[in-house]
């Protein structure tokens, strides 16, 4: 039996309008980034954001990624599209590809990235708890960084060696050499942003997407130790199809009637 949801032509993203209600709405995501539909009348106002990095980290494999969870202490962004009110980081992860040429999430003019790097806040100002901002359409915010294959980038590294200690869903460890978000972010700052959702299910259109223009660099060796991630339990009998996270994003959405906009240059 497949999972309930996951990328294999079983349970992948074709599927998932058939057992998810919100993935058939009008502000799915990810998206195209069609350069030529942005609306460069409105200016925004300047993103902030603080990261801090004197806390221990936790790195879980859910099944279908890694993903590093944050307890939030002192670790907020807020301005730009968010206006006045600030949310916390409380996880990032990453999607990538079966080849180092596509993998991306969001792609920019039709051209795909290596991997896509998410950055989850939620809005601790109107709302008590992360649950109940995924139920609201300014529930969440997520930083989206493209990554290129090119050098090692030492951050990811710390991420990448720990790795044969989560090979299974459900696996997690304590990291006490754990990424710095703040060197997760590309030196340029410029950004599009658009209302979307959550790419993966429940798909809650919940998310203000703030996505980097300039991308940042990671080597083959790395991506090709994300891929060898297990989609199953140790536990559990290795499935036929799909058993390691060798490809897990979800292919671009229509933009449809949604406001793209852009902050910076090119």
């Amino acid at each position: 039996m497949s999972a309930e949801w996951g990328y294999t032509s079983e349970n992948g993203p074709s599927t998932w309008i058939d057992k998810f209600p919100a993935a058939r709405g009008e502000r799915q995501s990810p998206v195209d980034i069609t350069t030529s539909a942005i609306n460069s009348g409105a200016r925004l106002p300047e993103l902030t954001w603080k990261y801090s990095h004197d806390h221990t980290r936790s790195l879980v494999n859910p099944g279908y990624c890694w993903k590093v969870e944050e307890n939030g202490r002192d670790s907020e962004i807020r301005g730009g599209p968010l206006g006045n009110d600030t949310y916390r980081l409380v996880q990032f992860h990453a999607h990538w590809g079966c080849t180092d040429c596509t993998g991306s999430e969001h792609t920019v003019n039709g051209k795909s990235f290596s991997a896509e790097l998410h950055l989850v806040h939620w809005n601790c100002t109107k709302y008590k708890t992360l649950q109940e901002a995924f139920g609201h359409p300014d529930g969440l915010a997520v930083f989206g960084v493209f990554l290129k294959v090119g050098k090692a980038h030492p951050e990811l590294e710390k991420i990448a060696r720990v790795l044969p200690f989560i090979m299974h869903k459900g696996d997690k460890i304590t990291m006490n050499d754990s990424p710095n978000p703040n060197k997760l972010l590309p030196e340029n700052r410029a950004y599009w942003t658009y209302p979307g959702s959550l790419t993966t299910p429940p798909c809650n259109e919940s998310v203000t997407w703030i996505l980097f223009k300039e991308p940042i660099e990671i080597s083959a060796e790395q991506l090709a130790k994300f891929r060898g991630l297990r989609t199953y339990g140790s536990d559990e009998d290795r499935p036929c199809d799909g058993a390691d996270q060798e490809s897990n994003y979800r292919p671009p959405l229509p933009l449809g009637n949604r406001d793209l906009r852009e902050c910076g240059g090119r």
